[in-house]
């Protein structure tokens, strides 16, 4: 099992607020572990469009996810409010590794972390590319080691 000290808040560079919401929950009574992957999207993406200028709607590249994966360490539950860190890993030619992390606000242990591969791909052609200049700064911004 993955070592719970190792995502502290204090290692992560951006950090995306969250409401969670009442559906969140699962029948046990804690935020169902296939919603963290919707966190960590929510973090990412807005991260990617605020900071790296990246149009959802009509850009010429877009990100495809072609990996993940979560440990979890501590439930959160509704209506806690929780804090999304994000950082970056590995930084490729067209890749890029996230690091996230889900903290209850104000807390300095993670309750779960993760990591989410990118590969940039032209929209039209269905094709990977390099990461564009703008976007690779605002990346490489968040980089860790």
């Amino acid at each position: 099992m993955p070592e719970q000290s190792t995502h502290l808040r204090g290692d992560y560079r951006y950090f995306h607020s969250i409401s969670t919401r009442w559906h969140d929950n699962d029948i046990y009574g804690h935020i169902n572990n296939v919603t963290y992957y919707s966190y960590f999207d929510s973090a990412m993406n807005t991260y990617l469009i605020e900071e790296g200028g990246l149009d959802i709607h009509r850009g010429e590249v877009v990100g495809f996810v072609v990996s993940s994966s979560c440990d979890y360490f501590a439930p959160i539950a509704f209506p806690d409010a929780i804090e999304v860190g994000l950082r970056i890993g590995k930084l490729g030619k067209s890749s890029v590794q996230y690091e996230l992390a889900v903290f209850k606000k104000g807390e300095q242990q993670a309750c779960a972390a993760g990591k989410v591969v990118h590969v940039f791909v032209e929209r039209a052609q269905n094709r990977s590319t390099p990461i564009p200049a703008r976007l690779r700064e605002a990346l490489e911004a968040l980089q860790v080691g």
